[in-house]
């Protein structure tokens, strides 16, 4: 047998795989997209009407907003909180294998008790968090009715929540960075500032990068937070497309509808990683 065609044969499973449960699926959630759709009837072919009604709808604009600055709040704290986190792992701390038991943990709670516990600590009435702040003399987060703090709060339960993987490839790659270009630098009087960003950062940025297309893409489909703490209210105020996805399909059965969106944000997911794809295909891949 020909080593060419073993290598096809080796991976022809996985490619069958992934043809199964990504691209098939795929291409029938396109072909409802230009249908209309609902439980017990047949479908109809409407051409565009279902994107026409997406780009008419103000509630879908509305969520595209929200996902936009949710998204962006929460993957950028994520790599901020995340490379300060490598590198105060790396530098060295006291207790290292307990304190990063610690930081890993909320990666493996599930969403849905995350959410609802957060949810508990934050109840307007009963809440602890909320009995801390007016302990405190501070002013109160009524989420229930503010959509901005609503808003907030949910970024906050992201960041805690998925703050872990953005950290985990920051320290792995911080690990790999040899100590003799620090002691190099630290002999020829850099500053810690000066080895920060002339050392750390640019020989970080392949991880950074991967780190950002990853929570771009998992970000922009935020839906466990959004629905589990306020389901898009107070009136839709605070949807994001994947529930606005989610209302269209479970709540009005409108499958063509709920199809257009999803196709929808895999184009947006897209248009906003397609900068930092092109950045790691011209870091990684360019000279190769």
């Amino acid at each position: 047998m020909q080593p060419r065609l073993l290598q096809y044969l080796l991976i022809l499973p996985v490619q069958l795989l992934l043809v199964g449960i990504i691209f098939i699926p795929s291409i029938y959630v396109g072909w409802l997209s230009f249908q209309q759709s609902s439980f017990g009837a047949d479908t109809v072919f409407t051409g565009l009407s279902n994107y026409i009604r997406l780009a008419s709808d103000p509630f879908f604009w509305r969520s595209v907003i929200n996902t936009f600055i949710v998204v962006n709040v929460v993957v950028y704290a994520e790599l901020l909180l995340g490379l300060a986190m490598a590198s105060f792992f790396a530098s060295g701390v006291p207790f290292q294998r307990v304190i990063l038991s610690i930081v890993i943990a909320p990666y493996a709670v599930s969403e849905v008790i995350a959410v609802l516990i957060w949810r508990y600590m934050f109840e307007p009435d009963i809440g602890l968090a909320q009995w801390l702040l007016d302990t405190l003399h501070l002013p109160s987060l009524d989420w229930t009715t503010s959509p901005s703090q609503a808003l907030a709060l949910i970024c906050v339960i992201s960041v805690w929540q998925h703050l872990p993987f953005t950290f985990l490839i920051l320290y792995s790659a911080r690990l790999g960075i040899p100590n003799d270009l620090y002691e190099s630098a630290y002999l020829d009087g850099a500053s810690d500032r000066q080895m920060f960003f002339r050392i750390t950062v640019p020989l970080l940025k392949p991880a950074i990068l991967i780190a950002l297309l990853f929570r771009y893409i998992f970000a922009f489909r935020i839906f466990s937070e959004v629905w589990l703490l306020t389901g898009g209210g107070p009136a839709r105020s605070t949807e994001t497309v994947a529930t606005y996805l989610f209302r269209s399909a479970f709540r009005y059965s409108e499958f063509g509808l709920a199809s257009a969106t999803g196709w929808a944000i895999v184009l947006l997911s897209l248009v906003l990683s397609l900068y930092y794809l092109r950045l790691i295909y011209k870091r990684m891949f360019a000279n190769a």
